[in-house]
């Protein structure tokens, strides 16, 4: 009897493995798919089908992301319920009239709308939104990690205007080679930049023991 119970839970135990790294390829490709989205209106040059492209993108990471991001999409506030239907139906006007002037803003509203996310969380004395990130991981958070989750904060909000505005400036005076390649490229790399930095700064000086 046991032998026959462990045979059954054995194809039970390999589908759930087998899902597991399904959603975790989709999560990758995913997260790549968005620069190679913008670029591809470089090369189409269809709104229209970008258009289409990033609605369903969003309501996918949405559907089967994880990890600290994902934890707080499950809960989402009314603010990120509003930011996501925001960039939603503009995704979707997008799609319908095949317009490249909106297409063109749509990097525009995507910072937009994730300086006022991290930036609401500022606000009031609550949590920020890294620190919220962080207690996913690690409920248990010191004085001093608050202090930095909540500078780090700062800091993605000052990124999110600064880029949103170039974005802007790229929309409208840059031609379409120069919108794809800084929003499809450099701004990828700059985000690259701006985690890796703050990573080592964290472990240099955040998580470094203080000697006795």
């Amino acid at each position: 009897m046991p032998a026959a119970s462990t045979r059954a839970a054995s194809p039970t135990r390999e589908a759930a493995a087998f899902w597991r790294r399904a959603r975790t390829v989709a999560r990758v490709l995913l997260k790549i798919a968005y620069p190679v989205v913008i670029l591809a209106f470089w090369r189409i040059g269809s709104p229209r089908f970008i258009g289409l492209a990033l609605l369903v993108m969003l309501w996918l990471q949405r559907w089967i992301g994880a990890g600290s991001a994902a934890a707080l999409l499950a809960r989402p506030t009314r603010l990120e319920w509003a930011v996501a239907l925001v960039m939603s139906s503009l995704s979707a006007a997008i799609a319908v009239t095949d317009s490249e002037t909106l297409l063109r803003a749509y990097p525009v509203a995507v910072n937009a709308g994730l300086l006022v996310a991290f930036g609401a969380t500022l606000r009031g004395g609550g949590p920020s939104m890294i620190e919220k990130f962080a207690r996913v991981r690690r409920p248990d958070l010191d004085a001093r990690a608050i202090r930095h989750t909540r500078r780090v904060t700062q800091v993605w909000c000052a990124f999110f205007a600064v880029n949103g505005a170039v974005s802007g400036a790229c929309a409208l005076w840059g031609s379409r080679a120069q919108w794809a390649l800084y929003n499809g490229v450099v701004t990828y790399l700059l985000i690259g930049v701006l985690i890796v930095a703050e990573i080592a700064w964290r472990h240099a000086f955040v998580l470094r023991r203080t000697p006795h």
